[in-house]
C-alpha cells in the first residue's frame, strides 16, 4: 500500500491494564462500504478500460502533444492514480486491521495482482515522456500555468532519465512486481504478526506489540523478561529473517545495477529529491553528535538507576521518579487538542474530524498490524491514522505525531494526486512539529522540578529515538547492502552487522545481553523502504531547526508554516524553508537542530548538581 507515513519504531509504546475509554475505530465506508460493494467493482473495471484507452490513445505519440494535450493526458493519468489509490487504500487498511485474516489477505492480494495487471499498459507514461528532448519539454511545461504547475512532478521524473530501461524490461519488472518484493514484504507481515512471545511469568504468551511494551514497564524484572522473550523468539525465527533481508537485497542490487545506479541509496534520494550530499551532511552531523547526546545521556540515565552498566532493557525505561500514569482516550485527545490550539486554533479545527468522523483506528487487536501510521489515501477522500493506544504518555506523543501527518495530508490535498505526496524527507515535518508543540505545552504545565525532568528525559529519548537511533538504522542498512553485494549473508554475518552499530551509536554506558544481536529482524522498514529511516531525522532536526525559529518570534510564522504544508511535494526543500531563513544544505543548518538536544540535556545534568 502506497503512501504510508510511519512512527518510528521505539521498541516501546505503552502499559495498559486501566479502562482507557472508548477507542475509536476505522470507518472506511468513505473509500468503499464493502470488498464486495458494486462501487468497488465499478471502480475496478474502469481502471481496466481506461488503462487500455490511456495507452491506445497516447503511447507512441507524447513527444507531438501540445501543451493543451499533453495537459489532459497528464490529468488522465492522474485520475487513474487516484482510482488504483482509493481500490489499494480500502484493501490495505481492511488487511492491516487484521492480517491474521485470510479473506482479507487474499482480498489484498487479488486487489494487488489485478491492479498491477490492469496498469501495465501505462508503463510506457514515463519511459517515452523521458525521451522528450530537454528543450522542448521546458518549452512544453512554460506554455501556461495549468500545465507548468506539474512541472515539478516531472522534474522528479526525469531524474530518473539515467537509470531508465528498455521499455520492455520496465514492463517485466513492474508486472513481477506482486510475486517479487511485496511478497516478501507480504511473508514478513504476516510471519511477524503470528509471532507469540511466551515471556517468563506471564500465564499466556503476548504478540509483538505487547511484548516490546513490556521495555517500557517500571518493575526491572518484567522488563528483561520481555528482552529474553523477544531475544528468543527472533533467536528461532532469523533463518527466515536472513532470508527476507538477504532476498529482498539481492533484488534491489540486481534492479539497481540494471538501472546503473550509482549507489543503493540513490533510488531513495531521487525518490524523496534530496541530494545526497545532504543527506551525507545529516549523517555525518548525527554520527560526530553521538558522544555528546546518546553516549551522554544514556551515561546520566545509569547514574540516576544507580547501575553501573544499562542493559538493552534499561533503554526506555521510566525514571524512577516517573509516576505510573494511563492516559485516558479522551485526556489524551484534549491535551493534543489544546496544544494545536494554543499554535494556531486552525490547526486543532483540522484535526477534529479525525476523532468525530472514524478516521483514527486506536484500540491494540489480535492480528492488527503493529506501530502506527497515518495513511492519506487518495485526494478526494481523507487520511487514515492507525494507532496500538495502551494509555502510556509516550502514546500521546504518538497521537500528536501521526494527527500531524494528518493535517498535514488534508492541507496537501488541494493540490491533487500527482503534487500532494511530500518526499519522505519533508513528509515528517508537520508530525515532528506537532509532536514538539504537544511536549512544549506538557513541559510549561509542569508543576515540581520532578515532572520537569521527566518530561525532558522523555523528549530527549523520543529525539534520541528518532535521530540517532534512526541514523544508525541508516548505516545498519547501508552496511548490509553493502556487504550483500559481495554475496550472500548469514545470520551471524547480519548479527554482526548489527551490534557494530549499537556499541557506535549507544556508547560505553550499555552491556548487551546475548540475543540483542537478532533485534534487526523486526524492523519492518528495512522491509517495506530501504533507507527511509534517515527521513526521521532529517524530520526531526529540520523541525528543531523550525522550532527554534518559531521561538525567536519569526514574524507570519504560522501563515508561513501553513504555506509549507499546503505545498504537499509541489516544492523542492530548499524553497520550502527559505521563508524561514533556513537551509538543509548548509552543514549548519543540523547542529542547529541537535544543539536543541544537547541543550535538554545540558539541562538535565544542571539538575543534578
Amino acid at each position: 500500500m502506497p503512501k504510508i507515513a510511519a512512527r518510528p519504531v521505539h521498541d516501546a509504546n505503552a502499559t495498559g491494564g486501566e479502562p482507557l475509554g472508548t477507542l475509536p475505530e476505522w470507518d472506511l465506508r468513505d473509500l468503499y462500504t464493502a470488498p464486495d460493494a458494486p462501487e468497488l467493482k465499478r471502480d475496478m473495471e474502469w481502471v481496466e478500460g481506461e488503462c487500455d484507452a490511456f495507452a491506445m490513445d497516447y503511447e507512441g505519440k507524447l513527444a507531438s502533444l501540445d501543451a493543451g494535450g499533453m495537459l489532459e493526458c497528464i490529468q488522465r493519468n492522474e485520475r487513474i492514480s487516484t482510482i488504483t489509490g482509493r481500490i489499494m487504500s480500502f484493501a490495505g487498511l481492511r488487511y492491516y486491521q487484521n492480517t491474521m485474516d485470510a479473506e482479507r489477505g487474499k482480498f489484498l492480494s487479488d486487489c494487488q495482482e489485478r491492479i498491477t495487471r490492469f496498469t501495465t499498459p501505462l508503463v510506457f507514461f514515463s519511459l517515452e515522456f523521458n525521451r522528450i528532448e530537454e528543450a522542448a519539454y521546458i518549452t512544453l511545461f512554460s506554455a501556461n500555468p495549468a500545465i507548468a504547475r506539474y512541472k515539478p512532478v516531472f522534474d522528479r521524473m526525469r531524474a530518473m532519465r539515467p537509470y531508465q530501461l528498455s521499455d520492455e524490461l520496465e514492463k517485466f519488472l513492474h508486472d513481477q512486481s506482486t510475486v517479487g518484493a511485496a511478497a516478501w514484504n507480504k511473508l514478513f507481515d504476516e510471519t511477524m504478526a503470528g509471532l507469540t512471545f511466551p515471556v517468563e511469568g506471564r500465564a499466556e504468551a503476548l504478540n509483538l506489540e505487547a511484548t516490546l511494551d513490556l521495555l517500557s514497564d517500571t518493575d526491572r524484572p518484567t522488563r528483561e523478561a520481555g528482552a529474553k522473550a523477544l531475544a528468543k523468539v527472533f533467536g528461532e525465527n532469523v533463518k527466515l529473517f536472513a532470508r527476507v533481508h538477504n532476498t529482498l537485497a539481492k533484488d534491489k542490487e540486481i534492479e539497481d545495477r540494471w538501472r546503473k545506479m550509482p549507489t543503493p541509496q540513490t533510488a531513495r534520494h531521487l525518490s524523496n529529491h534530496v541530494e545526497p550530499e545532504v543527506v551525507e551532511a545529516l549523517r555525518n552531523a548525527v554520527v560526530a553528535a553521538y558522544p555528546k547526546l546518546s553516549h551522554r545521556y544514556y551515561r546520566l540515565k545509569a547514574k540516576w538507576m544507580g547501575l553501573e552498566k544499562l542493559q538493552v532493557w534499561d533503554r526506555n525505561a521510566p525514571l524512577l521518579i516517573e509516576e505510573r500514569k494511563i492516559v485516558a482516550w479522551e485526556e489524551a485527545r484534549a491535551t493534543v487538542d489544546s496544544a494545536y490550539a494554543a499554535f494556531d486554533p486552525r490547526l486543532a479545527a483540522l484535526a477534529t474530524p479525525f476523532f468525530d468522523k472514524g478516521w483514527i483506528d486506536a484500540g491494540v487487536k489480535p492480528g492488527k498490524a503493529p506501530g502506527a501510521f497515518a495513511h492519506p489515501t487518495v485526494t478526494d477522500v481523507h487520511p487514515y491514522v492507525m494507532l496500538n493506544y495502551l494509555g502510556k504518555p509516550r502514546d500521546v506523543m504518538t497521537l500528536a505525531h501521526e494527527l500531524g501527518h494528518g493535517v498535514h495530508q488534508v492541507l496537501a490535498a488541494p493540490q491533487g494526486e500527482f503534487l500532494s505526496d511530500t518526499p519522505l524527507t519533508l513528509a515528517e515535518t508537520a508530525s515532528v512539529f506537532g509532536e514538539m508543540l504537544t511536549f512544549r505545552k506538557l513541559l510549561a504545565d509542569a508543576k515540581t522540578p520532578a515532572e520537569r525532568k521527566t518530561l525532558l528525559a522523555g523528549k530527549v529519548e523520543d529525539m534520541i529515538n528518532t535521530v540517532v537511533r534512526q541514523i544508525a538504522f541508516y548505516d545498519f542498512e547501508c552496511k548490509l547492502h553493502a556487504a550483500r553485494a559481495a554475496g550472500e549473508l548469514t545470520p551471524d554475518d547480519i548479527n554482526a552487522l548489527w551490534m557494530s552499530i549499537q556499541f557506535e551509536s549507544l556508547g560505553d554506558a550499555f552491556e548487551f545481553m546475548p540475543g540483542y544481536e537478532t533485534f534487526w529482524t523486526y524492523i519492518p522498514h528495512f522491509v517495506h523502504s530501504p533507507f527511509y529511516v534517515y527521513a526521521y531525522a532529517f524530520g526531526d532536526g529540520l523541525v528543531n531547526a523550525l522550532y527554534a525559529v518559531y521561538e525567536e518570534g519569526l514574524s507570519g510564522f504560522a501563515e508561513k508554516y501553513f504555506d509549507m504544508l499546503k505545498a504537499g511535494g509541489s516544492k523542492h526543500h530548499k524553497e520550502l524553508l527559505a521563508p524561514f531563513g533556513l537551509d538543509a544544505s548548509d552543514p549548519k543548518f543540523w547542529d542547529k537542530g541537535l544543539s536543541m538536544i544537547a541543550g535538554m540535556i545540558d539541562e538535565l545534568e544542571a539538575m543534578e548538581a
